[in-house]
């Protein structure tokens, strides 16, 4: 008798200790700086979770969608995540989100006319008009738009860029964000996460290609002669990487006759070429970007690239 109800007694004591219970309270303080996949995620583990993430607004006044969310959202998904905010989104970053129309941001943008980012780029089912609705609609605004990435938006013209401008014009803030303007060098922008664009004190992405006139993200050169052209206000090999490649690793302008292989297909200058690690078999380096394809190779130092480990597995 008294050997069952120690039993029972050790039931309910392992119940109670197994028990998860609410949430610590930090977990709540944290959810407005998780992205917006986790934050997602963080509602569907529990009961309090999913109330937090729900009503409070805080987490929802940035909204930043990045792969893998950017394939799959639509206009009703983002209209459905920005309301959120309650009319009080500030900052909206939608990278490469295919599905979004010129409606669908409108309707976004109309019940959120605070918005002071807007990073649109390689939202291909934009068009240049509808982008340019948009900033009227937020120039309206006593703030204004304090940064605007459009890259990647097809037929994107001289006479749009002008209108955008005109409208990014209006908001008496961006002299003081201009003063602060950095030289943009290819490599840095890579890596550089779009909600942090204004660091380098850039209202708007882009501009006209001082060679091809057309309007897409023009970078500077971090080569000191091409430093010194343009501090002598002279173009040099200021242009867009369609004009002239540049190097993945250090940002610097590559001739056509200097480009080196590489594994991953980018562009490395010489002097970066040789200072990254190289496959063992086939002797080509990839960027830093794409270390992943690396492999460690078994019984020797190094490694080999996943090109020559495919066609080493071909021939067992």
């Amino acid at each position: 008798m008294e050997i069952a109800k120690s039993m029972e007694l050790a039931t309910r004591s392992h119940k109670r200790s197994s028990f998860a219970g609410p949430p610590h309270e930090a977990l709540f303080l944290v959810l407005a700086y998780l992205p917006l996949f986790e934050l997602l995620s963080m509602s569907e583990v529990c009961r309090s979770l999913r109330d937090a993430v729900e009503k409070d607004v805080l987490p929802w006044l940035n909204v930043i969608v990045e792969r893998p969310l950017s394939l799959r959202l639509s206009d009703e998904i983002l209209m459905k995540i920005a309301s959120k905010a309650n009319g009080r989104l500030r900052t909206l970053v939608l990278m490469y989100c295919a599905k979004i129309t010129d409606d669908g941001l409108q309707r976004v943008l109309d019940q959120n006319p605070l918005i002071s980012k807007l990073h649109i780029p390689g939202c291909t089912g934009l068009t240049p008009d509808g982008v340019i609705r948009a900033l009227q609609k937020l120039s309206e605004c006593q703030d204004g738009l304090k940064s605007l990435w459009i890259n990647g938006i097809a037929n994107m013209k001289k006479e749009h860029l002008e209108r955008l401008q005109f409208y990014l014009q209006t908001n008496q803030k961006l002299p003081q964000i201009q003063q602060t303007r950095q030289p943009l060098l290819y490599h840095n922008y890579r890596r550089l996460r779009a909600y942090r664009w204004e660091e380098l004190g850039r209202v708007i992405d882009v501009e006209l290609c001082p060679k091809c006139n057309e309007v897409r993200v023009v970078f500077d050169c971090p080569r000191e002669e091409c430093k010194r052209k343009r501090e002598n206000s002279m173009t040099g090999c200021r242009m867009c990487i369609f004009c002239i490649p540049r190097c993945e690793e250090c940002g610097e302008c590559v001739e056509n006759g200097d480009l080196e292989e590489t594994v991953c297909a980018d562009t490395l200058c010489l002097h970066c070429w040789i200072q990254l690690p190289k496959c063992n078999f086939c002797n080509k380096p990839c960027c830093t970007q794409h270390a992943n394809m690396q492999i460690a190779s078994t019984g020797s130092i190094g490694w080999i690239c996943s090109v020559c480990h495919d066609k080493s597995d071909d021939f067992e």
